[in-house]
């Protein structure tokens, strides 16, 4: 009888290793030990570390695309609502640990993204798609009459995306959701004013 597979438990479980020490911070031992298998099973499953990471930033990626979809693409709710959701959720889930761990996107380019050119280009693959999420968002406001038609929505969008994530930054350093807070504020009551 084949032994079973512990894929799924290093991948979550090495997520959550990762989120918390850093991709370089965290061995593949921690990871192992995390999950409870083998240091084996590590090797069975991944080539390398950076296959690994890959395949954490996908599943962290999975979870992001299912907020999202509840938000940012939700064509059920009002367009600017659903920006406003988003922004709050991310700064939920970045408060679910006292704003220790961060997002793991910003977390990885400013770790890995010198030292992995596979992982920094499926960094800027994510970013874009995020972007892309948040400009869908600012055309529906444009076409429900809450934002200006004269508004530059790939602009904008860009501009949220390195914003909120240099916000996220801040709120870990400073172990306070504040950063997140202001961002919104600002974004709100003066950039799509």
């Amino acid at each position: 009888m084949p032994k079973p597979s512990h894929r799924e438990k290093i991948l979550t479980e090495g997520l959550r290793v990762v989120h918390e020490r850093g991709f370089a911070g965290a061995s593949v031992r921690d990871i192992v030990q995390a999950a409870g298998v083998p240091q084996g099973s590590f090797t069975n499953h991944f080539a390398s570390k950076e296959a690994f990471g890959l395949e954490v930033l996908d599943l962290y990626y999975a979870r992001g695309s299912a907020l999202i979809r509840e938000t940012l693409r939700n064509d059920s709710l009002p367009p600017l609502q659903r920006l406003g959701a988003y922004i709050d959720a991310t700064k939920s889930r970045l408060n679910q640990n006292g704003m220790r761990n961060g997002c793991l996107y910003g977390n990885f380019t400013a770790e890995a993204s010198d030292h992995s050119e596979v992982l920094r280009l499926r960094l800027v693959e994510i970013f874009s798609d995020v972007q892309a999420s948040f400009a869908y968002c600012l055309r529906a406001a444009i076409e429900a009459g809450e934002l200006s038609p004269n508004l530059d929505c790939d602009e904008i969008a860009a501009f949220i995306v390195s914003s909120l994530q240099g916000a996220n930054l801040l709120a870990k350093a400073e172990r306070s959701p504040v950063p997140v807070e202001r961002f919104k504020q600002i974004l709100f009551s003066i950039v799509l004013r």
